[in-house]
Parts: structure tokens; sequence; C-alpha cells
């Protein structure tokens, strides 16, 4: 198979249709996820999700007023590296619908851009029409939230050196780092104060006359006029977006509303192209060409934690008679016949639900890969490898150079939450026939993405109990916050303006290579019931993997003594329940 991208290749003509795993029981991480795209939290909070192979990151900005919020910064991450120009192969995002993520982003984005088209208008009248004034305002709330941040830096600081145990020195110097911090912030704020009052007394005491005279005045005037009025439709939408989060996180379901991604009439090109973006990005979730990136695993399936491997020599039953020919994907065909029956039991106790069984073709990455190619060619309909090309793998490319051919069967549980994926592959090398079975698992969406909105709050002193303190209620939206959003609004509204936030505000690098569900994802070891699950689906596939082969071995006039006897001892070794890290060699 040829090592091109497929993407720009894809068919969006009617044809052989692929079945979707469904989107039953994916809603929570899904959600969790899309929920970014409403979020109102500083955009530096998602590196706390970060996990051991995948890391976000978050530059830094040059000037602080048009620094993006979290959701600012993800909405136009996730759309830029998955519709736009930065569109580049994906992985899947197993236990999620990305099509319904990347929906949310759009939706968010289309309520800020209307948001930002009033206070465009608002920033022209009170601001630009007034420059002066405009500019002396916006330094001191540029000088003021850089003071804010440094604070909160060294804040977070403190709490980690304290919450991590660090020495009694580094605690100490984390404190003076935090005390430091606060005095420059209080004395830059009185520097300011003081600036004020002596502009406010030049501005009553004019030494120009006439029209002038009075249009300065006007020009410290007009911004907060407008910064009053900008305030009150950053609040409307903040409470929008808000509620959408917690709508989202609730289980209520909260429709994306994308009407630019439906065409009108045949000459909206920009509409069709997004709406054939959209559907190329639900097409390559549904590929069977996957990726193995060493110690990461199986890139969107998470880390594999278990191997069991059932090797023994192919004997015929009757010394002098020959084995019936077969072949590798014999033995694979009878076993995936026999998982898609692993919800059939005898007792009616629950059990698994209805598993996803599949072909996979994966393909080896090197460990620290930014970028994955698809397959692409004659062999390949709609990202996905054909069964005549699977099969060919699977019978010849066992040993060397080349993609790799699994038959995999997958749960997605906990409501998307969890992503239990069971790999098998037959390979036959001179008279051994070896047929191995992997675990993988796929953990929660990290924590970041499961918090609901909370009220904005600050700890005061009661008046005649100062050593006790209680919670004030904030706004949504503070002067800060609106001077923010009035200044960068303008600069939303066209592309150049945008690449000039880009660089002055910074942006969010996604990692790569990128996909929506394991980047994010934390291990399901540290919730006890995920890790049961994990663990209790090995026995039953091993068992079914095994009976189904050796009856294939059976019917061929092979001798099973061996392949029994050896699969009863891995019976017996695959209920210890401790998971490894089955990709990472000890040697």
């Amino acid at each position: 198979m040829g090592a091109a991208v497929a993407d720009d290749a894809f068919d969006f003509s009617p044809g052989a249709q692929i079945p979707l795993t469904g989107s039953a029981g994916q809603t929570a991480a899904t959600f969790a996820i899309a929920s970014a795209a409403y979020r109102d939290d500083p955009a530096k909070k998602i590196e706390e999700a970060n996990n051991e192979w995948h890391k976000s990151e978050v530059k830094d900005p040059k000037w602080a007023l048009l620094a993006p919020n979290l959701g600012e910064a993800f909405s136009q991450a996730v759309q830029h590296r998955m519709l736009d120009g930065g569109r580049k192969p994906l992985i899947q995002s197993f236990g999620t619908e990305p099509q319904v993520v990347v929906e949310h982003c759009l939706a968010a984005s289309r309520i800020r851009r209307q948001r930002d088209g009033l206070l465009s208008v608002l920033t022209l009248v009170f601001g630009v029409l007034f420059l002066p004034g405009l500019l002396l305002w916006a330094a001191a709330f540029e000088v003021r939230r850089r003071n804010n941040n440094r604070v909160a830096t060294a804040e977070q600081i403190a709490k980690e050196a304290v919450d991590k145990n660090k020495s009694t020195k580094e605690q100490s110097e984390a404190k003076k780092a935090e005390r430091e911090a606060r005095r420059t912030a209080a004395l830059t704020t009185a520097v300011i104060a003081i600036a004020a009052v002596v502009i406010a007394i030049v501005l009553v005491k004019m030494p120009l006359t006439g029209g002038w005279a009075w249009y300065l005045r006007l020009s410290f005037v007009a911004p907060v006029v407008g910064g009053i009025w900008a305030r009150q439709i950053c609040l409307r939408t903040a409470a929008d977006l808000r509620d959408r989060w917690s709508g989202l996180l609730s289980g209520g379901g909260v429709g994306a509303k994308i009407p630019e991604a439906v065409p009108g009439s045949p000459g909206e090109t920009q509409a069709e192209q997004l709406r054939q973006n959209l559907a190329k990005l639900t097409a390559e979730q549904q590929s069977n060409a996957v990726f193995y990136a060493g110690p990461k695993g199986i890139l969107g399936m998470g880390t594999r934690w278990g191997s069991w491997q059932l090797a023994e020599d192919l004997v015929p039953v009757e010394e002098g008679k020959d084995i019936h020919p077969f072949r590798s994907w014999t033995v694979i065909r009878a076993i995936q016949d026999q998982l898609r029956l692993l919800e059939r039991g005898p007792l009616h106790t629950g059990g698994f639900p209805k598993p996803y069984v599949d072909h996979w073709i994966v393909t080896p990455i090197g460990e620290n890969a930014k970028a994955v190619a698809r397959p692409s060619g004659e062999d390949v309909d709609a990202f996905r490898v054909k069964q005549h090309e699977m099969e060919r793998i699977c019978n010849e490319q066992q040993f060397g150079g080349g993609d790799r051919h699994y038959l995999g069967v997958q749960f997605t549980l906990w409501d998307g939450q969890l992503v239990i994926t069971m790999l098998i592959t037959v390979t036959v090398l001179h008279e051994t026939l070896r047929i191995e079975v992997t675990g993988h698992a796929l953990g929660p969406v990290n924590s970041l993405f499961t918090s609901k909105p909370e009220p904005r709050t600050k700890d005061v002193a009661k008046p005649f109990t100062p050593w006790e303190s209680t919670k004030k209620n904030l706004p949504l939206v503070d002067a800060d916050e609106a001077v923010r959003l009035a200044l960068r609004a303008p600069l939303t509204m066209f592309a150049k303006g945008r690449s000039y936030l880009n660089a002055k505000g910074g942006t969010l690098a996604l990692p790569e290579p990128f996909g929506l569900r394991h980047a994010w994802a934390d291990q399901p070891w540290r919730h006890r019931f995920m890790a049961d699950d994990a663990l209790r689906t090995a026995t039953p596939v091993l068992r079914v993997v095994h009976a189904a082969a050796l009856k294939v071995l059976e019917d061929h006039n092979v001798n099973t003594e061996k392949f029994g006897t050896r699969s009863g001892v891995l019976s017996g070794l695959v209920q210890d329940a401790s998971p490894k890290k089955a990709d990472v060699y000890d040697a």
C-alpha cells in the first residue's frame, strides 16, 4: 500500500456504506470534550489535562489583553486541525463521535462571532474614534492583567510545592516568589491610581481650549461608556455559553446549531466545503487502519496492558498423513464468527454488551512521530482497507517489514469513558502456529473536561470578625474581561486580524499525531470498576479465541493435544489481576 495521504481523494458519491459503530453509550466522553468549546477558564488550564504521552501546549501571549480563553483557543485549534487548512490525517477517537465535538466548536465560534460583531461596533464608536483615551485605558488594563497573571502563576507554583511535598527550602522559595509578585502588583496598582488622578486633574484644568479640549476630555470618558455597554453584551453571551457547557455535562444533549454547514443553493461553495469536511471526518473515524507508536501503544486504543501467546508445532493427528491445507485467514474468520457471539451466555446475568468486531491493519511509526500517513490506492475505499488486501496481509505479511493484520473486538463502556480492545493475530512460521491475544484499554477523559461551571467567587473578611472569611459572588464578566473581548473583537472579523491575534495573543498547540479521544485520556487503572472491567474481559475472550482456533485445527487434521494443554495453562495465567506495561520491553 502506498504512503500517500488519501484525504483529498475521498469520494463523496453514493457507494458502499460502512456501518457505523453507533453512538449509543458514547455521549459522556463526547459531550465532556465538546464542553471545552464553551469554557471560559484560562487557556493554560488545558495543560493540566496532559497525560504521559500526549501534551497540549499554550503559547504565552505577547499582549495579555489579546490572549484567548480556553474555549476560544480550543475551538479555533480543533477547527483548524480537523477542518481547515491544517487538516492532516487524524487518529480515530474510539468511544466518542468527533463530528459532534467539531460541530460544538463551530457553534461556540458562531455565538462568539455574533457577540464580536456587536463589540466591534462599540470599539469603533467609543474607542477608535477617541483613540488617545482608548490607548491609555488599554495600557492600564494590560499592566493590571499581566500583574494578575504573575500573581496567579506564583500562587499555582506555591500550591504545587505544598501539594507535591517538596522540600522546605523549595516551598519557602515558592512562597517568597508569591509574596514578591503580590508586592509588585500592589505597587503597580498604586502607580496606576496616582497616574489616573493626575490625568483627571489635567483634564479638568486643560491647557488647551476649544474643540480639542473637549475632544480630549471625551476621549477618556467615551471608552468607559463603551466598556459598560460592552460588558452587558459579554454577560449575556457568557451566560449562554455557560448554559451550554452545563447542559452538555448534565446529559441534556444541547444541540450544536451550525447553519453555515447547510448549503442553501448550489453556489454556496463554502458551506458545501464545510459539509464535505464534516463527512470526511466521520468517514475517517471509521477507518480500519491504525498506527503503533512503540511504548505509546496503538494510537487511539491506549497502551497494551497484557499479552498472551499460544504457540505450538503443527503436527498431523496420525503419523504419515498430511495436514489439510489452511491459511491464517481461515483461523481468523472462525475466531471472528465466535467473537460475535460473546454477548450470549448460558445465564441471564447481563454480561457483555454487543461487541464491535472488525479487522485492523496496524502500521508501525516512530515513538516520537508527529504525523501519520493513511494508506491510499486501489486497495483503499473511504479510508478503509479492502477485504482482499486485509486477507493478503494476514496470510503473507507475518515476518519482516510492512503492515500487520489484527482481528479486534472492542467494547465501549461507561458512556464512552472506557474503551476496551482485545486484538488477535495469527501467524505461521515454518511449522509453528502462533495465536496472540493482546489487551488495550483507553481510560476516561481527564477530569478537567468533566468539571461543571462554578460561580465566580472570592474570599472576603467578615466586618466584625476579620479572622473569618466568607464567599462573595462575582459577576461572570468583570471589567478586565470586557476590555479583553472588546479589543479582540475587531481583529476576529477578518483573516489578517486573526493571524495577528495568534501571533500576539498566543495559540493552543494540539498534541500530534492528533485524535480527540486519546489526547486527553487518563489511565483506567485509577478507577477500580473500570480496571475490573478491563481485566475481566481478557479471560472469556481468550477462551473463545482458543476454542475457535482449536476447532479449525481439528477440522484440518492437526493434533491439538499440545495446543489444548498450552491453552489450559494460559487460561490460568490470564486470571492474574495485574495489568502490565506490555509495550515497554525490559531489555
